[in-house]
C-alpha cells in the first residue's frame, strides 16, 4: 500500500504495515471459525435440550391422557371434561401446565377463566386431521411456550383398533427452564470467544514476527544496494516461498554487481581515451593554430580560392581547439580534478568584462547593479565560462534582442550585520528566439545533445551547457532552463554568496 491504500484494507490497517494486516487477517479468521463453531455448537446443545424437553413433556402427556381416559365418560358433559383438564395438569408437580379439552364445540381448562390463547390454528387442524400427536413452539405472554397438542382414542371392540373419542387434549407449558440453559450456552459462547481472539493474535503476532523477519532482512539489503553496497546478499534458509525470494535476490544483485562493474570499466575507458586523446590533440593543435596564425596574415596576398581555403582552415582548426578545450575540462569534471579558485569579486563588473573580451558590450542588454553593489567569492574563471556560455549560446540558436541580468537573490533569514543582506545572486540570460521545444528542454544539459538532429555541424561543440552546469555546481548552485510567456528562452542561475575568509575565519 504508497502512497495508495490496498483494496480490501481500511486506510488505517494499510498504513500499519504487513505486521497489522497479519495480525487484523488472523484477528477475523479466528473469529470467524470461533463464532462458526460456536454457532454450530449452540444450535445442536438448543436443539438438544429442546427436543428433550418436549419428549419429556409429551410423554407424560401421553401418559397422563392414557391413565385418565378410560375414566371418562362417554359422551363427556362439560364437567367432566373440566375435571379431565385438571387431572392432566396435575401431573406436572411444578403446577406449570396449562391444559384445553375439546370436545365437539365444547371447551374446559384446567384454570377457570384461561383464554387459553396459545392455540394456534395449524396446531388444531393438525389435531383434527390426524391421530398424531403436534407440537409448536409458540410465544405466549413474552415468553416461549411449548404447545402439544392429541387426539384421545379408545381401543375399539375389532382386535384392539383405536377409535376416536372425539376429545382432544391441548397442553402448553412454559419453557423457562429450557431458557435459561439456552441462554447460559450463549453466555459460555461468548466467554469462550474471547481467550480465542486472545490466542489468535498471539499466534498472529507469532507468525508475523517468522514472516518479516526476511521480508525486513530484504528491505536492508535493498536499501543497501540502492546505496551502493553491490556486494550485498542474503542467508536463504529453508525452501519456502520466501527462501526462493531470497535466492533470487542474490541472483540479481550479482548479476547487476557484475553489470555494475562491466559499465563502470567502460566508462573508466571511455574517460581515459578521452583525456588521452584530448591531451594527445593539443600539441599538434596548437601547431596547427601557430601555422593559421601566419596563413590568415597572408591570406591577402593569396589568390582568392587559396585564401578562402586557408580561412577555412584556419576556423576549422578554431573549432576543432575549442572542443579539445572543452573535452579536457569535461575529463577534469568526470576525474573529480576540477577545483574552485575562489576570489571575492564584482560580479557586475566581471560580467561585463567577460561581454567585452568577446565583443559582445553592444549585442547584449544588460541590467546590472552599480560597482559593488553584489560581490560574491566565486572563481572568475569558471563565472567567465558560464555567462560566455549561456550568451554565446543564445545569440546562436536564439534572436536578438539578447539580455543579460543580475541580481540578488532571496533574502537571507537571519542576516548578521558583516554580511550581504542576500543569500543568493541569480543571473537571467534571456533571448527573443522561438524558445526552446518542450521535448527538448529536459535535455539541453545533456552532453553533445542537439534539438535539430538534421543539424550534423554547428558552431559548438555540444559540450557548452553541460560545462555550464558543472561550473554552477561545483559554486553550490542551480541552473534551470525555461521558456517566457512573451516568447524566447531564458537560463537562470543561481549562485550562493560565499562570506570573505577573512570575514568568516575559515576557508569557503
Amino acid at each position: 500500500m504508497s502512497g495508495r491504500t490496498r483494496v480490501g484494507f481500511p486506510a488505517w490497517i494499510a498504513r500499519g504495515g504487513l505486521r497489522m494486516r497479519l495480525v487484523v487477517a488472523f484477528g477475523l479468521v479466528a473469529a470467524l471459525a470461533t463464532m462458526t463453531t460456536g454457532a454450530l455448537a449452540f444450535r445442536e446443545a438448543r436443539n438438544g435440550v429442546l427436543k428433550q424437553s418436549q419428549d419429556t413433556v409429551i410423554a407424560q402427556l401421553r401418559a397422563q391422557v392414557g391413565r385418565l381416559a378410560p375414566d371418562l365418560a362417554y359422551p363427556p358433559s362439560r364437567q367432566s371434561l373440566r375435571r379431565f383438564a385438571v387431572d392432566v395438569a396435575r401431573a406436572e408437580p411444578a403446577a406449570t401446565w396449562r391444559v384445553l379439552v375439546r370436545y365437539k364445540g365444547i371447551s374446559e381448562t384446567s384454570a377457570p377463566g384461561d383464554p387459553f390463547d396459545a392455540l394456534t390454528p395449524a396446531v388444531r387442524e393438525a389435531v383434527d386431521a390426524s391421530q398424531a400427536t403436534v407440537f409448536q413452539r409458540v410465544r405466549d405472554g413474552g415468553r416461549t411456550s411449548l404447545l402439544v397438542g392429541m387426539s384421545v382414542v379408545f381401543a375399539g371392540p375389532t382386535r384392539g383398533v383405536p377409535v376416536l373419542s372425539g376429545v382432544q387434549v391441548f397442553l402448553t407449558v412454559p419453557q423457562t427452564g429450557e431458557q435459561a440453559s439456552v441462554d447460559a450456552l450463549v453466555t459460555a459462547v461468548e466467554r469462550a470467544m474471547v481467550p480465542a481472539l486472545g490466542a489468535a493474535v498471539l499466534l498472529a503476532l507469532f507468525a508475523a514476527r517468522g514472516v518479516l523477519r526476511p521480508v525486513r532482512a530484504l528491505r536492508r539489503a535493498t536499501r543497501s544496494i540502492a546505496e551502493g553496497h553491490l556486494d550485498t546478499r542474503l542467508d536463504v534458509n529453508g525452501s519456502d516461498e520466501l527462501a526462493d525470494l531470497s535466492h533470487t535476490f542474490n541472483e540479481t544483485a550479482a548479476a547487476l554487481e557484475q553489470s555494475v562493474a562491466e559499465l563502470r570499466a567502460m566508462e573508466a575507458r571511455a574517460r581515459r581515451f578521452v583525456a588521452d586523446v584530448s591531451h594527445e590533440l593539443r600539441t599538434p593543435l596548437a601547431a596547427m593554430s601557430a601555422v593559421t596564425d601566419v596563413l590568415d596574415e597572408e591570406a591577402g596576398h593569396l589568390d582568392p580560392d587559396t585564401a578562402t581555403a586557408v580561412r577555412l582552415i584556419s576556423e576549422e582548426t578554431v573549432k576543432l581547439a575549442r572542443l579539445v578545450e572543452d573535452l579536457m575540462e569535461v575529463s577534469r569534471f568526470d576525474a573529480g580534478a576540477a577545483v574552485l579558485h575562489l576570489d571575492e569579486i564584482d560580479l557586475a563588473e566581471s560580467i561585463r568584462r567577460t561581454l567585452a573580451s568577446r565583443g559582445w558590450s553592444d549585442e547584449v542588454e544588460t541590467a546590472l547593479p552599480g560597482p559593488d553593489a553584489l560581490r560574491g567569492r566565486v572563481d572568475p574563471r569558471r563565472l567567465d565560462v558560464v555567462v560566455a556560455n549561456l550568451v554565446g549560446n543564445a545569440l546562436r540558436h536564439g534572436a536578438r534582442p539578447v539580455r543579460i541580468r543580475l541580481s540578488a537573490g532571496v533574502p537571507a533569514k537571519e542576516v548578521p550585520a558583516d554580511v550581504p543582506a542576500a543569500a543568493s545572486v541569480i543571473v537571467e540570460v534571456t533571448d527573443s528566439g522561438p524558445g526552446i521545444p518542450a521535448d527538448v528542454l529536459p535535455y539541453v544539459f545533456e552532453r553533445f545533445y542537439k534539438s535539430d538532429s538534421a543539424r550534423t555541424r554547428t558552431e559548438g561543440s555540444g559540450l557548452g551547457l553541460s560545462i555550464t552546469e558543472e561550473n554552477v555546481r561545483m559554486h553550490g548552485g542551480t541552473i534551470r532552463a525555461a521558456n517566457r510567456a512573451e516568447g524566447g528562452a531564458v537560463f537562470t542561475v543561481e549562485l550562493p554568496l560565499r562570506r570573505d575568509e577573512s570575514e568568516s575565519g575559515g576557508s569557503s
